[in-house]
This record gives structure tokens, C-alpha cells and sequence, in this order.
């Protein structure tokens, strides 16, 4: 067994012709240039060392081998071996050539000791050495198109994530005549099922607009949004929208067509941008393109085969046995990789394009793991042709780089999918953190992903905390969870003043947080005012409006305008920092004009991190930053 003296010694780093930092990232253009340096002491013995590759496309193993370089000059007892290899080379197959890929490797070597392998788990030691293609083991490297495009304006924002209906009144519209209308705005309660999971008509509304949402400008500004990210606003019989009834049709309740219009122009004016939630996996029963209930004209794939949106379908018994999302049988699941969905979706004068000439700046995709590449690839194709800078996001609850879905390895971020995703992972690592102190958990979960994902996409993470399918953040952070609560007692329930004080304690911290990574936070309307809730639709209340804590409405604009202030919070790169006591956390974010570090304690005592420069929070400058237990500092360094 080598001393650990010496194992302590061995180092692996990349340098990239065309990425700055590259050890921070796995992830490189297809015209890249990587140069891997190892580094070993001479009196181990270092014999042949090589990178073991696997290439997911083919399956494929090959062994590329190390070239010694001779001696460190910083350090003689050192010897350096260096391995160069052309992203591009990677990519060549045999019988097919891509311009991406995703690879897995380790670098092996044999010694007077042993033989090692060289992992993202370590210097490990065996005799039998596995191939490389063990994601928990090995390095991640891939490889996207060189003429991918990523957007650049949306970087550094905030982004607002409305469920339109909760949000906020404004205007008068047509109501339904089978809609159910709840006028208690502060005390009623959404329809729900005593069973999780059990039919809910979800036909009750209590009558947010975007009118409503347009008279909250002001407001959303103050908090430094510069995106709103609007839940579905297409007709649907629904109050959440996700059973569209037809795309090319703004709501009548939400005030239709015109109220988009408007809503886009006072925003643009404020330079506010809109991205809408669009769910293409599945269309309503009572849609347009369906017409289960006869509601529509035009003739439905249930009514007739002769439909023209009968091939989006899948009938298993003509008509009442059909694909559904997840067996809901009032959401057909659509064949979007058909050709004439497609064409109506994406294709000149389509649904993706209408809504880009009206304005709107980008979307969220639903259930993207549930879209076939064709029709990711198409969509994606049409948006940027219509505008470069659109952002595409995708709802993954995973890591995305190398997310398998229904038995197929996704290409999400190889050039011609997304942009970016919602970031599942990284809530739960802060979570795990302020509420358990668990700083390791947050630490592996940030890097791993910021090292797996290209920086563009790092850049544009939609980072949150709640959505409409999750349980409020104030509600995660305060109770130990719902089990054993009946739906009455959950639509009901109320957290205790004290476990109110410790839910809010634990957000500011948590949002400080969020607020620094890489990519975009992400608001969801009323976590910020103090909103509770647990699951669906408990979480979907309506906003309280005068009713706030101010003293987190102050912190979230607080956070919002240092975050604003600081270009390094577009772009900057990410670094957080190992070996601090259980319950802190800290990390860096930095460009070559400055640099900022985030040091948050949940810990049960004071952390004194040992930095200079100014306090963006109270704005002295210090040499020595005691950070009490419970609080955080944000700090600019001296450079």
C-alpha cells in the first residue's frame, strides 16, 4: 500500500484550448483541445499511465496513453505525464460520426505499490481494475456542437413563477358557465381529493388574470425579477391549464389574446421578460384536438378517425382506450414525434412561432423527458430561427447531462435540445443543508452538477425552491412532513409561531444561497410573502395580498437588488469550498473583475472565515469575517 504521503502527491488536471478554468468543467465544444496532466512522485514509480474511455453512443472502451513530459519545475521530485487529446477524435465511431458525445473515464497507471486508478472518488488501488462506465465512479465528459448558440440575456436575472389564477384579480372577463367561482380570495380553499393522487375536477377558480399580474409590476421589480415565468395560459377546462384545449388561444377567464399583448408590452418597457409553461406531452380530453366531450366544432381524434388529429394519438381500442400521461385519462398522451403534430407545433406559421412574434421570450417544457428527440430538436431549431436568445428550459428532476429516460439515454445538452433545466437537485441540496446542516450533501451535489453541465447551461439553471408540484418552501423548512394528516386536516393546516420562526430563519439563509449559484433563482409567487402549503393544490392558494411578512418581502429585495448590483452573479464561476464545520457552507463566485463569497452557517456556533474585503450586507470592510451561528455575509473580496 503506497504512504499517503505520496498519494496526497497525486494530482490530475485539464487545460482546454478554447475553456477557461477547464477543471472546473467536464463538459467542452466539439473544436476543443483537452490536455490532461498527472502528476506523480518519482519515487512511486509511475509506469504507463492511461486514460481508460468508455463512449456511451457505441459502447465502446479505448485506452489512450500518457506521454511523460519529465520533471516538474516547481517541484523535481515530480513527475509529469501529459495526455492531449481533440474533443472531435472522441466523437469518431466506426460506422457513424456525431459532433457530441458522453464518455466516462479513469486514468490507470501501475506502480511499485500497486495498480491505481484515478477516479472522481479518488486514488483508488486493485489488482482487477473495471472498465470506466460506472457514472459513480468515473469521470463525465461530453461533448456538444461547436455551433451551438446558448442565450445571453437572461443570465444574472430573477425569475417569478406565477400560477395564474392564484396570483392576483385584475379586469373583467367571461367566466365559464361550468366554472365554479370562489370568492374567497384570503380563506377559500381549492378543491381536493381525500386520497392523494384521487379524481379532482379542478373546475374551481377564484379569478387571477394577467391583467392581475400586470398591476403587480411594481412589486415583482422591487424583488429585482427581470423574467415572470407564467404557468400554463392556453383555454383548458382546468384552473392549472395542463389539459390544454387548444394552443392558440389565450384563456377567456385570463383575459384572452389581448391581455397577453398587453401584459408583454408593459413588461418589455420595464425590461421584464415572459416565458410561458408549455405542455406538449399531452393535450385535455376536452380539447380541440380530442373533443372527448363534444365541446368544440371541429371534429376530435375520439370522434372520428377521420379527424386530422386523430395520428397525434394512441388508440388502443378505438375510442375509449387510449396512451394517457401517466394513465389520466383527461390527458392524451400525444405522438410528438408525428409528423403533422410537429408541423402544427413547430413548423412555419406554428404554436412555438406565434407566441415568439408576440413577444414572448422563451418556455418552460413540461415533462420534457417525455418528448422524443425529433420533436426537442425541431422545436428547438424553430426557436432559435425566430429569436437566438430565446431560452428553452426543460422540467428534469434529474442530473440532465446524462439523464436516462424510459430506457434511452437523453441528449439534452449536446446542442440541439435545451438550454437549461429546472435545477430538482439543487433545492434538495440546499434543503438538505439549512435543515439538516448537512454541507456535504449541497457541496457534491453543486459540483458534480456544475462540473456535468457546458457553463452556458450552468449560467441558465432555473434554481427554486417551489413549483406548483411542490410543497412550499416555509412549510418544508418548518414541519417533518405531512404523513399521517388527512386532506382536511392538510387543507387546514397552519405551522405554529414558533415553527413559523425557525421555517423563516432557515429560508433567508436558504435564499442567499440560491440567489448566488450559478444560473437564475427562481421565486415561486408568495414564498417570498411567507406563504404555506402542502402538496397539490394546497400549495396553490391564492396570494395574500396585504397580509405579507414584510421582513421577508424586505430580505428577498434585499438579496435581489446586491444580486442585480454584481455582473459576476451572470456568468461568474463557481467554486465552493471544502472542509468547513458541519453546518456552514461557503462559495465563491468570480470573474477577472471581482469576486464574491457566500458563507451561510446553520451550524450551532460562530464560523470565522478568514477573508478581506466588504460585507455587501451591512457594507463594512473587514479583515475577518465572524459569521454568528444562524446568519450568513456576503462578501466582496479583495482582489
Amino acid at each position: 500500500m503506497m504512504p499517503e504521503e505520496q498519494k496526497s502527491k497525486i494530482s490530475l488536471t485539464k487545460k482546454s484550448k478554447n475553456t477557461e478554468n477547464a477543471d472546473l468543467f467536464g463538459a467542452f465544444d466539439f473544436d476543443d483541445t483537452l490536455t490532461f496532466i498527472l502528476k506523480a512522485p518519482r519515487e512511486i514509480g509511475a509506469c504507463s499511465p492511461y486514460a481508460e474511455f468508455y463512449r456511451d453512443d457505441d459502447a465502446e472502451h479505448f485506452e489512450l496513453p500518457f506521454i511523460w513530459t519529465g520533471r516538474d519545475k516547481s517541484d523535481p521530485s515530480m513527475e509529469v505525464y501529459e495526455l492531449k487529446i481533440k474533443t472531435a477524435s472522441l466523437c469518431r465511431m466506426k460506422n457513424k460520426e456525431y459532433q457530441s458525445g458522453l464518455f466516462y473515464y479513469s486514468i490507470i497507471f501501475d506502480s511499485a505499490y500497486n495498480r491505481h486508478r484515478i477516479s472522481r472518488r479518488g486514488d483508488s488501488y486493485s489488482h482487477n481494475i473495471e472498465y470506466a462506465d460506472d457514472p459513480y465512479t468515473a469521470f463525465q465528459l461530453t461533448v456538444y456542437e461547436k455551433k451551438y448558440t446558448p442565450p445571453v440575456s437572461f443570465a444574472g436575472g430573477i425569475m417569478y413563477h406565477i400560477f395564474v389564477d392564484r396570483f392576483c384579480k385584475g379586469g373583467d372577463f367571461p367566466k365559464r358557465e361550468d366554472a365554479i367561482i370562489n370568492d374567497d380570495w384570503y380563506n377559500g380553499i381549492p378543491q381536493y381529493a381525500q386520497n392523494r393522487g384521487g379524481f379532482v375536477a379542478n373546475n374551481m377558480f377564484f379569478g387571477g388574470t394577467l391583467k392581475g399580474v400586470e398591476s403587480k409590476l411594481d412589486y415583482l421589480e422591487s424583488l429585482g425579477v427581470n423574467i415572470i415565468y407564467l404557468s400554463p395560459i392556453f383555454e383548458a377546462y382546468s384552473n392549472h391549464k395542463y389539459d390544454t384545449g387548444r394552443y392558440d388561444r389565450v384563456d377567456g377567464m385570463f383575459g384572452g389574446d389581448k391581455a397577453l399583448d398587453e401584459l408583454i408590452a408593459a413588461a418589455s418597457k420595464r425590461g421584464i421578460k415572459i416565458i410561458l409553461d408549455m405542455v406538449f406531452n399531452h393535450t385535455g380530453s376536452d380539447s380541440m384536438y380530442f373533443n372527448k366531450n363534444g365541446r368544440y366544432k371541429e371534429t376530435g381524434a375520439y370522434q372520428s378517425k377521420t379527424s386530422p388529429y386523430y395520428e397525434w394519438y394512441d388508440f388502443e381500442s378505438y375510442p375509449d382506450t387510449y396512451r394517457c400521461w401517466w394513465g389520466v385519462d383527461i390527458l392524451p398522451a400525444v405522438k410528438t414525434d408525428n409528423e403533422s403534430y410537429n408541423r402544427y407545433i413547430n413548423g412555419e406559421g406554428g404554436i412555438v412561432e406565434r407566441y415568439l412574434k408576440k413577444g414572448v421570450a422563451g418556455y418552460r417544457l413540461d415533462v420534457a423527458d417525455e418528448l422524443s428527440p425529433v420533436f426537442l430538436e425541431n422545436l428547438t431549431e424553430k426557436v432559435k430561427k425566430e429569436n437566438p436568445d430565446a431560452l428553452i428550459i426543460g422540467e428534469v428532476w434529474e442530473d440532465a447531462s446524462c439523464k436516462v429516460a424510459y430506457d434511452k439515454r437523453r441528449r439534452y445538452f449536446r446542442g440541439r435540445q435545451l438550454d437549461s433545466v429546472m435545477n430538482y437537485p439543487l433545492r434538495q441540496g440546499i434543503i438538505e443543508f439549512v435543515k439538516n446542516r448537512n454541507n456535504r450533501a449541497l457541496f457534491e451535489i453543486s459540483v458534480s452538477l456544475y462540473e456535468n453541465y457546458p457553463k452556458f447551461v450552468s449560467d441558465n439553471l432555473m434554481n427554486f425552491f417551489g413549483t406548483h408540484d411542490t410543497e412550499r418552501i416555509l412549510t418544508v423548512l418548518g414541519t417533518d412532513g405531512e404523513e399521517g394528516m388527512s386532506a382536511d386536516e392538510l387543507a387546514r393546516y397552519k405551522m405554529s409561531p414558533s415553527q413559523r420562526e425557525k421555517a423563516i430563519r432557515l429560508l433567508k439563509n436558504a435564499y442567499v444561497i440560491l440567489a448566488f449559484m450559478p444560473g437564475i433563482p427562481c421565486i415561486y409567487y408568495g414564498d417570498e410573502a411567507g406563504m404555506e402549503g402542502f402538496h397539490d393544490p394546497f400549495n396553490r392558494m391564492p396570494y395574500i395580498w396585504g397580509k405579507e411578512d414584510l421582513d421577508l418581502v424586505a430580505h428577498y429585495q434585499r438579496i435581489g437588488k446586491i444580486r442585480k448590483e454584481h455582473k459576476v452573479t451572470r456568468d461568474g464561476y463557481y467554486k465552493a469550498l471544502e472542509g468547513t464545520p458541519k453546518g456552514v457552507f461557503c462559495f465563491l463566485r468570480y470573474n477577472r473583475d471581482e469576486k464574491i463569497a457566500v458563507a451561510v452557517n446553520c451550524g450551532e456556533e460562530p464560523f470565522l472565515y478568514d477573508v478581506s474585503g466588504v460585507s455587501l450586507a451591512d457594507g463594512k470592510r473587514k479583515k475577518g469575517f465572524e459569521i454568528p451561528a444562524g446568519g450568513y455575509d456576503i462578501i466582496l473580496l479583495s482582489l
